[in-house]
This record gives structure tokens, sequence and C-alpha cells, in this order.
């Protein structure tokens, strides 16, 4: 398939599931007694509930879809989609300020709600434009059952060929870490685009077969919402997660070639197996670290001699082979994104068989800018610029990024638009170079940044992704703007609330920092920052704002 020569989203599903195989199974969610769904019986649905919706809106229209991730969200976005309409996918964990905020600033038509739980969120927000409330469960409001309307027997196979490749797709809204979300408008073609420069790294893991993915990062998040159309491009076999907490047991059942991610989870991940790996001793533990040693060297392609590359391959299957069971024993790539994945924690992950892929990317530029190809890692880069967009560095050391996939503008918002948006070039906020093969490094953030009392610039995100490489630090967050020193809020558990240990384990953390970046003091806390308690964005990115305000005496203390 060309995807130069598709013109919308809608066309890309339509075309892809006329290649393809009806029976074949397509979407399952893993929660107890859900059914598999086949490609026909996805692309019927879609045709129903676009039928059904066209009946309420008009071109244009924004829709709001708030649901946990299921096979009826992404048939929702398709049929919002091709019913003419602009979906508006957003989180199931906002604020109610942000709820409030949202749905006053996109006036939807329509909403499309999961369960009573979730339209309890939103329904003193509920504004007259609304036209209707589609729901997938019963909820204790006047609304259309989706079982109901996808059990009508009057529809039409209409498919809408007047969506072009600029025409809005769909208006995701940022989650920020500090203010009121942004909504971004995205089009069909700058989505589009990013599933062709996907292309360049899923083919080689693929190698023409159909892959199976598992998602769990929120489909409402830019990243899931453009790796959906990945997955219909390919003809994947997709599988929803049940939740964060049975990940793992999700993958050992999905058994998923390709995984999306954040940092957060590789970081857990890497504490889990690390932890494991530590428990072990006599000839399983020098297996074990010969393992490390030998990956981290093929990664960085240094030439094994002849007795490392028999060793090596006592390590693939004693050791690589083993770890890769335990999620699944298919996966051929992670691939992270949504922030700064540690250094250590990628060759780690790498070298002992599970192939992480590092990119780049921002809700902007639908989402993905650059990514490392298999085969080709350069861990402590982004990887290069997909082949849709072009990537400069600006005089100040600025990443600026220009092609089909940056974002229209923020809706209803043209001064902020202006702001970012210059001669084209889209202007992300982080400081990076390109090296001599092309590949991308991000070095900094020009907003998230510590300006200490001497005036040195301070990444507070690579000081903390560094701490909590150590298996007892939980989370933390580094404080010290216009300071003479950093300090630091430490999450541990109740078990490891000990001062003296953790003093002693960042005195020696702090020796492989520089004298600006060492921690001189810190707090304990055991209270985690998460999504629902609101120090935390849906993507496991810190609140910094919300988390200095509210430990703002403590850490005042620090100072005293």
């Amino acid at each position: 398939m060309k995807l130069s020569e598709i013109n919308s989203l809608v066309e890309l599903y339509f075309k892809k599931s006329s290649e393809i195989d009806g029976k074949k199974p397509f979407l399952k969610w893993l929660k107890p007694n859900k059914p598999t769904y086949s490609w026909a019986e996805i692309t019927e649905k879609i045709f129903k509930l676009s039928y059904k919706i066209k009946l309420f809106i008009n071109e244009g229209d924004r829709c709001l879809i708030l649901s946990e991730n299921r096979p009826y969200w992404l048939i929702s976005d398709l049929a919002i989609m091709n019913a003419g309409g602009i979906s508006v996918p957003i989180f199931t964990t906002y604020s109610p300020n942000d709820y409030e905020y949202i749905l006053n600033d996109c006036r939807p038509s329509l909403i499309i709600v999961s369960n009573e739980s979730q339209f309890q969120k939103i329904k003193n927000f509920v504004n007259p434009e609304v036209k209707k409330i589609i729901s997938f469960d019963k909820i204790k409001t006047e609304s259309l059952l989706i079982s109901d309307i996808l059990n009508e027997e009057k529809f039409e196979k209409k498919i809408n060929k007047n969506l072009k490749r600029n025409t809005p797709a769909c208006i995701i809204y940022t989650s920020g870490t500090s203010g009121n979300p942004k909504g971004v408008v995205l089009s069909h073609g700058g989505i589009l685009a990013n599933c062709e420069g996907a292309q360049d790294i899923l083919d080689p893991l693929i190698k023409n077969k159909s892959p199976v993915f598992l998602t769990w990062l929120p489909l409402s998040h830019s990243y899931e919402h453009a790796v959906q159309f990945i997955q219909i491009l390919l003809g994947a076999k997709v599988f929803y997660a049940e939740s964060l907490e049975k990940l793992i047991s999700n993958m050992s059942q999905a058994k998923p070639t390709i995984m999306t991610a954040v940092p957060r989870f590789y970081q857990n991940l890497y504490n889990k197996i690390n932890a494991n790996f530590n428990k072990q001793s006599g000839f399983k533990k020098t297996l074990i670290n010969k393992t490390i040693m030998l990956g981290k060297k093929v990664l960085k392609k240094e030439n094994l001699k002849l007795h490392e590359k028999i060793t090596n391959f006592l390590c693939q299957i004693l050791v690589r082979k083993k770890v890769q069971k335990q999620f699944g024993g298919n996966l051929q790539a992670f691939v992270s994104g949504g922030g700064a994945l540690d250094k250590n924690v990628g060759e780690f992950l790498n070298a002992v068989g599970l192939p992480t892929l590092q990119g780049y990317g921002l809700t902007e530029t639908s989402p993905v800018v650059s990514c490392n190809l298999p085969g080709n890692i350069k861990i402590e880069t982004v990887g290069p610029p997909f082949k849709t967009n072009k990537v400069k560095i600006a005089d100040d050391g600025e990443i600026l990024v220009k092609g089909e996939n940056v974002m229209l503008g923020y809706w209803k918002k043209e001064k902020e638009t202006i702001e970012i948006l210059k001669d084209g070039w889209l202007h992300t906020g982080d400081i990076g170079e390109i090296d001599s093969n092309g590949f991308l490094k991000i070095t900094d953030r020009k907003k998230d940044i510590i300006v200490n009392h001497g005036g040195d610039n301070i990444s507070p995100s690579k000081i903390e992704n560094f701490l909590c490489n150590n298996e007892k630090i939980k989370q933390c967050l580094v404080f010290g703007d216009k300071k003479n020193y950093l300090v630091a809020l430490i999450v541990v558990d109740e078990k490891d609330k000990n001062d003296s240990t953790i003093r002693s384990i960042l005195e020696n953390l702090n020796k492989n920092l520089s004298i600006i970046e060492k921690i001189k003091k810190f707090k304990l806390i055991v209270d985690e920052f998460t999504i629902e308690n609101g120090f935390m964005t849906p993507t496991l990115k810190l609140k910094r704002k919300k988390i200095i305000e509210k430990y703002k005496q403590d850490l005042e203390k620090l100072y005293s």
C-alpha cells in the first residue's frame, strides 16, 4: 500500500480491510469473557456507528471520546471520522478542572462515554450543544447504548470520500505538566505521514508476518492514538491490556511481537529484572554478568573474540531466552517514547534480550519525529528522523521540525500557534544535536531546567533518571532553581524509610554526578506521585509545579 496516495485515515482502514481476510482476528480486550472481533466484524460496526453519528453532527463537529482502552474505542474513533466529525479523545485521569476546560474549549456536539463512572467525571460540564450521548455500558442519563446501535439492520456501507490529507482528524489535548491542556489539531495526512515513517522501523521486525501488539498506553494519548493506524496498516492483531498492574501477565497471554510504552514502564521493568538477577549467585550470577557485558558490546557493535562469541551464544540460550519467555517469547521490539529513556536502562534491556528502540516526538508532530532502527541502535540517541519530516538545529540548540506531520495548530489559540510555528518550522522546546550519521540526540529541555544561583543550567530529569536506577528509590524530584545547591524529594517504600540508608546510597550516586548536579540534602516520602493524586500526567511525567507547591515548606527547610 502506497501511503502517500491515501487521502485519509478512514480510507487507510477500509482499503486495508478490503485486502485482508475478514475472518482474521483483529481486536481483543484481555478482560475475562471478552470476545475477539474479526476484521469483518469491526468493519460492519464502524459503518453502523458512523451511520448513526451522522444523524446528529455536521461536518467538522467535535465528538468527544472518554473511555478506557477497548475495541469500541477504535470503532468510535473511525466512525466519528467517517461521519465527518473531528475526534476528541480525552484521558480518563484528568482533573475536574481539566474536564470542564476541555468541554468548554472544544464544545462537542456528540459525546461517546464508556460507563457510568466515566460519565460522572463530565456530567456537570456537558453543554447545551451536545446533541447526543452514546455509551458503551448503561449510564444514568439519556443516552444511546452502542450495542443497540450495532444491532440495527438499517445502515449504509458508505466511505467518506470528502476527507483530505489536510482535513482535521482529531484534537489531542496535551496532558500538560502545568497550566490548562492545549488542543492540538492533527490532520489525516499528519498521522498518515507518521505511519509511512514507521514502516522503516517495523518492516524488518515483522518480516512480512502479521505482528501482534499489546496496547496499554491510553488511546487518548497521541502516541498510542497514532499507533492504532500503524496496527491497521500492518494488518496486526491487537490486544488491549487489562491494566498496568496486570501488564506482565497480559504479555504472557498475548505474546506480543511489538509493544510501545513510556520510559517509566522500562524503568520499572529494569528494576524488576535487575532485582531478580541480584538474588542469584555462583555460576548463574557469573553468567548473568557475562550476558549483560557481552550484550552491551554487541549493542555498541564492538567485535567479539572467539571465546566471547561462544560465551554469548550460551548466554543467548541460558539467559536471554528465559528473559524473553517471561514476556511472551515473541517480542521483536519494545518502542520507547513520551520522554527520555535512561541510557543505562536502554543498554541493560537490549543486553538481556529485550530489544528496545528509543524514539522522540511530540503531540504537535503526530507524534513521532525520529526513532532508532532495528539492528542500528544508538541508545544514547533517539535515532534518525523519519523520512517524512525534516529536522534541523537552531542557533540556540533548539530542535526544529518541519513536514506534513506537524500539527495544523492549537485549537482556538492563534497566538500560541504563531509562537511555536514559524515559517513552517515547529519549535519543539527541546535542545539537541545531530551526529555525523544523522542520529538525533536530545541534550536538554529549554523550559524544564534548573538555573542555580551560579547561573548553571541543570537538567533535573537527567539526575532523576539516574537516581531512580537504584531499586530503593521508587521516584524522585530534584529541586534547586535559583539556589546554591540541589535537593530532592525521594519516594521510598515504608520499609526503606531510613535516612542513613538513603544517605549512603546518595553518597555513592553523587560520585558519578558533576559538582553542580550533586544532591546535598533530601526529604523522604512514602506517598507516590501518581496520575490519581494529580502529581503525574497520564504518560507518567512529573507535574513539577504541583509537586513543588505541595512540598514547598519541606523543600525550603532543606535550605535552612
